[in-house]
């Protein structure tokens, strides 16, 4: 024990020597051992221990983190110092991407105006019954065809019924009456004033009766013309108010469908014009009808015309409500044209990437384009491209702007024998191939 306690002692003795003050050298006596044993088992208290612990770990992140600044320091350092790949210009003899091309031509594109509209049959109306009544018998089925006046519903009708059975029976009496003082009358025993009283009271007795008869027809629902009915959920026993429809009816051999245009295109809507028009439910189907009446009047807040137009619908294609693109046909104009495929558009912008050739490189030159209409595959460039300028036809994923490109197929005419004049196609420079018409 004196043994460990002397080397504990000696180890805190720089500590002892701050604490007494004494010099440089501390005489080591049985106090000093004693007072140093004190101030080590002081050291090793758990409080103590703790506080060691926490403070090494605080030094190793520390330490840590340094480390780290340091050689994030570092590596942007050697990364600005070393040029990239990107900054630099291809390199001549780099390897060329195997490209197919294709000229700019000139092609005929037409002009159409274009619209949205509805669609709805030549007639169309909800039926309803004029007032409030109990519903007793239903004579059709839903989605049915129906023909003009053909019954439909039947509302309760007791009391016109029976109003119907009293007036007849006065006719009946009026009608007596005026028979047989009709013949006193001719035989001259009744004057003429009276014989009126009972012509006016037979017309009284028959006029009721109309009415009655009248008044029990509207507790009958028919239609008004031929159709189709909707779909409903009435059936006998629904009370139903004025207003409320009963059932739908819809006249669909011709279908009509109003849309807008703006007043700049009035001498276009020509009545009798061919039009044609897509479903929006069938976009690949197309249909032909024609404008069939043009508004007498400009709406003069939006400055638009309203049109109509009429297609037959013999197979019961289109359907009331129905949204129909509308397209009519305003003349023909030429414009340069290139492949959809050679076309690429990056958010609001649209280029191609043109071939030009410098010295003895072929290059890919990316070039902004202003395009128009989009018809039979060729998309309009209508400013940005010369006409019978060469552009790259497809594949513009696998190529950089200002790349080396090689066109297929020029590489092969050129090692080959030139045909003969009978024979020659008239191929375009460096393995081009022109737009069809």
């Amino acid at each position: 024990m004196g043994y460990a306690a002397s080397r504990v002692g000696l180890s805190w003795l720089v500590l002892a020597h701050s604490d007494t003050g004494a010099g440089p050298f501390v005489r080591i006596t049985p106090g000093n051992l004693d007072k140093w044993r004190d101030a080590a088992a002081r050291q090793f208290l758990p409080e103590n221990v703790q506080k060691w612990k926490a403070l090494a770990r605080r030094h190793f992140f520390l330490t840590g983190a340094v480390g780290l600044i340091a050689l994030m320091l570092v590596l942007g350092g050697l990364r600005l110092l070393t040029p990239t790949g990107t900054a630099q210009p291809p390199a001549a003899g780099g390897r060329a991407t195997q490209v197919s091309a294709v000229a700019a031509s000139m092609r005929p594109f037409t002009d159409r105006i274009e619209a949205l509209g509805m669609a709805k049959g030549q007639q169309s109306v909800n039926l309803s019954a004029n007032q409030t009544e109990l519903i007793t018998a239903v004579h059709f089925q839903d989605g049915a065809m129906v023909t003009a006046g053909q019954v439909l519903v039947e509302l309760k009708a007791t009391e016109e019924r029976a109003d119907v059975t009293n007036a007849r029976a006065a006719v009946d009496v009026a009608q007596s009456n005026y028979n047989r003082y009709n013949t006193l009358a001719r035989a001259g025993f009744l004057a003429p004033a009276a014989m009126d009283q009972y012509r006016a009271a037979l017309r009284q007795a028959q006029a009721s009766l109309a009415a009655a008869n009248s008044r029990e027809q509207d507790r009958v629902i028919r239609a008004p013309f031929s159709g189709r009915l909707g779909m409903t959920d009435i059936a006998p026993g629904t009370l139903i108010s004025p207003g409320a429809t009963v059932v739908t009816l819809d006249d669909t051999t011709t279908m009509r469908v109003d849309f807008d245009v703006p007043d700049r295109f009035l001498p276009a809507l020509k009545v009798g014009a061919p039009i044609v028009a897509t479903p929006d439910p069938y976009p690949n189907q197309t249909i032909q009808g024609r404008v069939a009446l043009v508004d007498s009047r400009i709406d003069p807040t939006t400055h638009a015309i309203r049109a109509r137009a009429e297609f037959t619908n013999p197979n019961n294609l289109l359907v009331p409500g129905m949204l129909m693109h509308i397209a009519i046909e305003n003349g023909q104009r030429a414009a340069i044209a290139v492949p959809e495929a050679a076309v690429q558009t990056e958010g609001d912008q649209t280029y191609v990437y043109e071939i030009v050739h410098q010295g003895a490189n072929t290059i890919a030159r990316q070039t902004q384009v202003e395009v128009g209409a989009n018809e039979s595959g060729f998309v309009e460039i209508r400013n940005g491209l010369a006409p019978d300028a060469q552009v790259v036809a497809d594949g513009l994923s696998r190529i950089e702007p200002n790349a080396p490109i090689r066109i297929a197929g020029a590489h092969q005419r050129q090692g080959r024998a030139q045909p003969s004049s009978a024979h020659q196609t008239s191929p375009r420079p460096d393995g081009l191939r022109p737009t069809s018409p």
